[in-house]
């Protein structure tokens, strides 16, 4: 089941979100524990041969008069971070869909990921980018991390520009332990202190995965040539969108991310890049499937 346009627009509940993306949707992140005789329980199954004795539920086997094993899981000493640009840029709405822009898609796709690694028993934490500075909510697991996940992700608003590259190298001491990292970013910025942040965490060998995110009109330079246009993070004078500006901005465009482009694959990370107005469960499998996940 996908998310509606209508339904992205008008809810501000992210558990609701969450549940109507991923029915249906059955795939996880990554193979994130091992069966076995782990110390987690997970289920029973019937008893097979070879399986070890001690591992059978003798209390079970009285009850049911059949024999079952106690199935349980080891815990992936993977972390799951989730990174959010909350700059000003993130504030642009889509032109076709009311109350949808950039920062409700991309806090919405990481809190699915978010419900993804809870589901699988996976430490995951957040980092939001926005008003200059790094917000941090430590890795942890469970129905209460997720709940602190869910309120940080909603209290994030579009606010000034994106950390300068001290404060995110600074930042980096969270991914010690191997990671997997989920960038939702317009990437408006490149190089910019964030895609520095993001080279340097995949040279430390760490998985990392970005979302380029777009609305339709900035895709298709469609912007209303009467209406004045201020970059929201910069503040360097007003634009105006006529045929010469949109065709100059294309060529701009198609430079600035096909630059973007070259460096990722170069350093191994995969990026997909979408438009909001894209039903959101269909962008979430296809950003797992670039990863090679699904």
């Amino acid at each position: 089941m996908l998310a509606s346009s209508a339904l992205l627009a008008h809810t501000t509940d992210l558990n609701l979100v969450i549940r109507h993306v991923l029915a249906g949707l059955g795939h996880g992140i990554h193979a994130g524990r091992e069966r076995g005789a782990g110390v987690e329980f997970s289920e029973y199954r019937a008893y097979a041969p070879g399986d070890e004795w001690r591992r059978v539920d003798w209390k079970l086997a009285a009850r049911a008069d059949r024999y079952y094993v106690r199935e349980a899981e080891r815990d992936s000493h993977v972390a799951v971070w989730l990174w959010l640009d909350a700059s000003a840029s993130m504030a642009e709405p889509s032109r076709s869909t009311p109350g949808l822009d950039k920062l409700w898609y991309a806090r919405t796709i990481l809190a699915c990921i978010a419900a993804i690694a809870q589901r699988q028993g996976d430490a995951f934490g957040l980092i939001v980018c926005g008003g200059g500075r790094v917000q941090f909510t430590p890795a942890a697991r469970g129905p209460r991390q997720m709940q602190r996940v869910l309120a940080q992700l909603a209290r994030a608003q579009a606010d000034g520009g994106l950390p300068g590259a001290e404060a995110l190298k600074a930042s980096l001491h969270f991914a010690r332990a191997p990671s997997l990292v989920f960038a939702a970013s317009d990437f408006l910025e490149w190089p910019s202190a964030l895609s520095e942040a993001l080279l340097r965490l995949r040279h430390m060998r760490h998985d990392v995965r970005a979302l380029c995110l777009q609305t339709q009109a900035e895709c298709d330079a469609n912007f209303p040539a009467a209406k004045a246009y201020r970059d929201p993070e910069q503040d360097d004078g007003l634009f105006r969108f006529g045929p010469d500006a949109q065709a100059d901005y294309r060529r701009a465009r198609e430079a600035h991310f096909e630059e973007m482009r070259k460096q990722c694959r170069g350093n191994d990370i995969p990026t997909l890049a979408a438009c909001i107005e894209q039903p959101l469960g269909a962008v979430l499998r296809a950003w797992l499937q670039k990863a090679g996940r699904v």
